[in-house]
Order: C-alpha cells, then sequence, then structure tokens
C-alpha cells in the first residue's frame, strides 16, 4: 500500500518554505498566440464589452481590430523592442493597444491614469518611450495639456517626427477623439494606415516572437522616491492568468466584470489576459469606477465574476440603490489589492452572492499573483488569509540574516519562480538588490501556517496602501521637500474606514516660517497622483526620534490614531 503523495503547499520540516502544485504545465505561449487560439476557436463569442462607450467585440473582431493597429504601429516606424506608453483609463482603445503591441513586440508602458507632471516626465524619460497613446483628458487629468507642457515643441513638428528637449526619445503622440491637435495623430487616421500586406506582417512578426521577450513596463513607486519600471515577458504575465483564473473558477462562458483599471496588473493581466487565455467574458463598467455602474453591468450582463479591492466593494454594498439590482449571476471574482476587512468578505458572500470568491495577494514584480485563495476553501480561510501558494512558485519566509523562519513565524516574503521579473527598466542596482538568487523580496512581512496558509501581517518597510495603490512615503517625503518652507517632513499611514489607510505628514517648517494645511496640499495639487497627497497634514516643532536619529514613525502614527479618534480595522 503506498502512502498518499504530500501536498507541497504545506511547509515541511517545520520550515515556513511551500511549493505550488506543477501540474498543468506552465504555457511557453505568446499573448498573440493566446489570442489567435482563442479567436479561432471562439470566433464569434464576446470577448469585451464596454458598456460606457457602447462597444461589443467578438474574439474574432478583438484580433482583427488588435492587429490593424499593430499593422499601423509598424507603418510609423515602431519595431520589436520599442516602447509604447498607453495613458487612458479604461477604454477600449486601451485593449487594443494592449495586443496590437504584443502583437509586434512593442513593449507596453502602463502609465498610472492618475499621473501629474513630474511622475509623467519621469516615466516616458527612464523607459525611453518613443510613441504615446493618451485619452485627452479623464477626470481631474488634462493629459493632452499635459504632454504639452512637456514637450511644447508639439506645436512645431509634424505629428510622428517630435523633437522634445525634455522627452529626447518621444517621436509620436496618439491621441484619442476624433477633435485635432497640432502635432498629435488621431487614432482614427493611424488606424486608416492598415492594410492587409500590413496585417499580415504584423503576424509574421508576432509568430516569430518568443515568451520570454520584454513585453510589458509597469511602474511601481520605489523608496527611493523614484518610481520603478518592473519589466515583465510573455511568460510572466500570460502563466499567472492563467493560474488566476483557473483558481478562481473562471472560463468560457463566464462573464467577468472589470472596474478595476487596466493600467494596473488587477486589470491588464488578473482580468483581460485571464479572459483570454479561458475564453471569457470582460466586461467593463466605465472608464473609472463608479458604485452604480458597476452593479448595473452586472446586473444587465449577467456577470458570473466580479474584480474589484475592497473599496470598491464596500461602495456597491452600501449604495442607497443596491436593492434595485439582480445579482443572482454572480458566484465569484477576486478580492485584492489590500487588505480585505473581514466583515466586507462576509457581506460580499451573502449579499452578493459571491460564494466563491477568493483574496489573492502579489505585486506587480511578481506578475502579480503568489497566493489565492481556493473557491472550495472554508470561508474562515477565505476570510483571515490569502491562501495557498501558487502553482510552480516557491515561497519562503526568512529573517533579517535571510534564513529561513519556522512555520508560523513571522518574516519578509519571498518569491521564487517564472513570475519575477526580468528586472527593474535600466535600473540594474535596484534589480539586484529586490532579486537576490532568483528570489523577489517582496519587503512584506507574512506568515505561512502548517497547513500552508499565508497571512500578511505587515511589511519590512513603511509603504502603505490606500484604497489598492501602493503609496511609499520616501516618494511623497521627497516631493514635500521641494516646499521652501519645509524643513523636515515625514509620511505614514493611519487606518481608514474607506481606503484602508490614508495619508498622513508631519512638517517642521523652517525657522520664521508659517504654513497651513491647505497651502500643502495645494502644493501637491496637479503635481503628485491624488491618491499621494496627503490628508493629514500637521505641522510640530520637532519630529520623535531615536538616539540615532532614526525618525518614529510608530510613534507619530500612535499619536495621530489618538488624536484622530481612530481605530484599527481587522482585516484578513
Amino acid at each position: 500500500m503506498t502512502s498518499p503523495t504530500r501536498d507541497p503547499r504545506r511547509p515541511a520540516g517545520g520550515l515556513s518554505h511551500v511549493r505550488g502544485a506543477t501540474a498543468p504545465p506552465l504555457s511557453d505561449r505568446t499573448i498573440p498566440a493566446w489570442l489567435d487560439a482563442t479567436a479561432d476557436r471562439l470566433p464569434g463569442a464576446e470577448a469585451c464589452v464596454f458598456v460606457e462607450a457602447g462597444v461589443r467585440w467578438t474574439w474574432g473582431q478583438l484580433r482583427d481590430e488588435s492587429d490593424r493597429l499593430a499593422a499601423a504601429l509598424l507603418r510609423l516606424g515602431f519595431v520589436k523592442g520599442d516602447r509604447l506608453g498607453i495613458w487612458a483609463p479604461n477604454r477600449p482603445e486601451w485593449i487594443l493597444a494592449q495586443y496590437a503591441t504584443a502583437r509586434i513586440g512593442v513593449v507596453l508602458v502602463n502609465i498610472n491614469p492618475a499621473y501629474r507632471l513630474s511622475e509623467l516626465e519621469y516615466a516616458l524619460r527612464k523607459v525611453g518611450c518613443k510613441g504615446v497613446i493618451c485619452a485627452p483628458e479623464f477626470k481631474t487629468s488634462a493629459y493632452l495639456r499635459m504632454l504639452q507642457a512637456l514637450a511644447p515643441e508639439l506645436e512645431h513638428f509634424p505629428p510622428g517626427h517630435l523633437l522634445a528637449s525634455r522627452l529626447p526619445d518621444l517621436r509620436c503622440v496618439i491621441r484619442m477623439g476624433e477633435e485635432k491637435t497640432p502635432g498629435m495623430f488621431n487614432l482614427s487616421e493611424v488606424m486608416a494606415l492598415s492594410d492587409p500586406a500590413g496585417v499580415a506582417e504584423a503576424r509574421r512578426i508576432g509568430a516569430s516572437l518568443a515568451c520570454h521577450d520584454a513585453i510589458n513596463i509597469q511602474f511601481t513607486s520605489g523608496t527611493t522616491g523614484a518610481p520603478k519600471g518592473a519589466t515583465l515577458t510573455h511568460h510572466n504575465v500570460i502563466n499567472n492568468a492563467r493560474d488566476v483564473a483557473r483558481t478562481m473558477g473562471y472560463g468560457e462562458g463566464d462573464r467577468l466584470c472589470i472596474p478595476v483599471p487596466l493600467y494596473h496588473c488587477f486589470g491588464m493581466v488578473m482580468s483581460s489576459l485571464a479572459s483570454t487565455v479561458t475564453g471569457g467574458t470582460m466586461v467593463f463598467p466605465g472608464e473609472g469606477f463608479d458604485p452604480l455602474a458597476t452593479l448595473t453591468a452586472v446586473h444587465r450582463e449577467r456577470c458570473t465574476h466580479l474584480h474589484g479591492v475592497p473599496t470598491m466593494f464596500i461602495a456597491q454594498l452600501d449604495h442607497p440603490r443596491f436593492g434595485e439590482f439582480d445579482l443572482t449571476s454572480l458566484r465569484g471574482g477576486i478580492m485584492a489589492g489590500s487588505p480585505c476587512p473581514i466583515e466586507v468578505m462576509k457581506r460580499v458572500n451573502a449579499q452578493m452572492n459571491m460564494r466563491e470568491v477568493t483574496i489573492a495577494y502579489g505585486m506587480t514584480e511578481t506578475s502579480p499573483v503568489s497566493f489565492q485563495s481556493g473557491t472550495d476553501d472554508p470561508l474562515e480561510r477565505r476570510v483571515s488569509t490569502v491562501g495557498r501558494v501558487m502553482p510552480h512558485l516557491e515561497v519562503k519566509i526568512v529573517d533579517a540574516e535571510g534564513r529561513t523562519v519556522p512555520v508560523g513565524e513571522k518574516g519578509e516574503l519571498c518569491t521564487k519562480g517564472y513570475s519575477v521579473m526580468l528586472g527593474y527598466w535600466a535600473d540594474q542596482e535596484r534589480t539586484t538588490e529586490a532579486v537576490q538568487g532568483g528570489w523577489m523580496h517582496t519587503g512584506d512581512l507574512a506568515t505561512i501556517d502548517a497547513e500552508g496558509y499565508c497571512n500578511i501581517v505587515g511589511r519590512v518597510k513603511d509603504m502603505l496602501i490606500r484604497g489598492g495603490e501602493n503609496v511609499y512615503p520616501r516618494e511623497v517625503e521627497e516631493f514635500l521637500f521641494r516646499h521652501p518652507k519645509v524643513a523636515q517632513v515625514q509620511v505614514f499611514g493611519v487606518p481608514d474606514a474607506r481606503y484602508g489607510e490614508e495619508i498622513a505628514a508631519w512638517i517642521v517648517l523652517k525657522p520664521g516660517e508659517a504654513c497651513t494645511e491647505d497651502e500643502i496640499k495645494a502644493f501637491c495639487k496637479d503635481q503628485i497622483a491624488h491618491y499621494k497627497v496627503p490628508r493629514h497634514v500637521r505641522f510640530v516643532a520637532e519630529l520623535p526620534m531615536t538616539v540615532t536619529g532614526k525618525a518614529q514613525k510608530f510613534v507619530m502614527r500612535a499619536k495621530m490614531i489618538e488624536e484622530l479618534g481612530l481605530i484599527e480595522a481587522r482585516t484578513a
């Protein structure tokens, strides 16, 4: 009689070290190869629905339209390895750009729709973007005006021939919409450059690509104050999308409501690519998140799955019209991006019919998901952990000396396997710091129990998460240091019922200076993303320090919590 095979997802030898399943095997197909396979298999099935824009594409149409854009980009001179930025909310053009660039090996650079001037300039220069596809505006962000501010030369150069002193690599700006802007192409006129020969050439290039080619750059802020461009391959994102879809029970015939942003891994990988590798349908309620639009889309489109960060689910559950919608088509989805309050998870299960909803944990640098709960995990596990290690990955929890800690003990979570990024674009020093011996050091403090379930308990460094957005205090501090009245500043997170965490800043002014909270917030406006602007600003005579001169953020945080009457949210 043979003994049962040990589950590798459970730690062995009493140490916090786990491995994922090894079946089914990893895919070596590229993104365009997967799109072709799904379009050939399901040419007439719905691929995506953009409710606000009134656009519906079948898989056959999505392939054909994105290949037209790919052919047009070739006509404009884009070649494999060039970087093309996409700066827009959730619009049909974003999806076209995702699959068009993947077809011809152009690296898609995801630019956060909330970026302002300094962040945009840094991102475009860092990766050497040759072109940008952008929306005219979104909410309070005037994208075209910001590009014109950074490249006033647009006024004087014909489209496709830009020479800008502040953006030396940028040659081509492609704007959405039909209005004309000097120096910019309209996307519609670019699409018109496509012809059958160009499409055939694009598909020939697509067939020649390797799965380990770089295909995507996503920016994640760094503790040194400058964003880092995590560089991902077809192999990274395709395999993560497959395993995420499989773990949440999403497949052909299912319909996924996607209110999360496409520029983020949650939208691009866990939603868009998860649909492409399964044949499920993407449903986008609107350009940005709106709880009423999301509920309406689920109701009318009979969505089976829904993605979101906890604040999105809270906004839907608490909407005054929540009871008007039939959500019985829902069964699952993913809640991720920031810690999930246990009571919210229970309400989602009971009131939104999402009895198979799963929790996922990861980071951009790991494509992104490393842990995910299963649809059949007990509710207690799904509300108190982030699940177990994903297939083909290896995870360990280490102490400050790099030693694997015993089961149940706290330490830094490290991930190894196919999902680890190629590196930070043009930044070998930070890549070497983050990836050591193939292990991605996440900076997150975690524990792994005897069954292999992981719990994220804190952060090695002081990154905070506001409404699903990573905010690195050092980045905000360095920006605030530019204010002429600021002598010292420390930024940290405090609990917030809506966003999970909010940003607080303690500021010591230069001698003889006076300043107000509104003045600091006005200084931030339109210069850094809205979610990085401190909600709470306090002016203090001095900062609490250790004897070695290090700021004690835990002291500041405790005092702010007491002053504001805040309580720590119990989270999963």
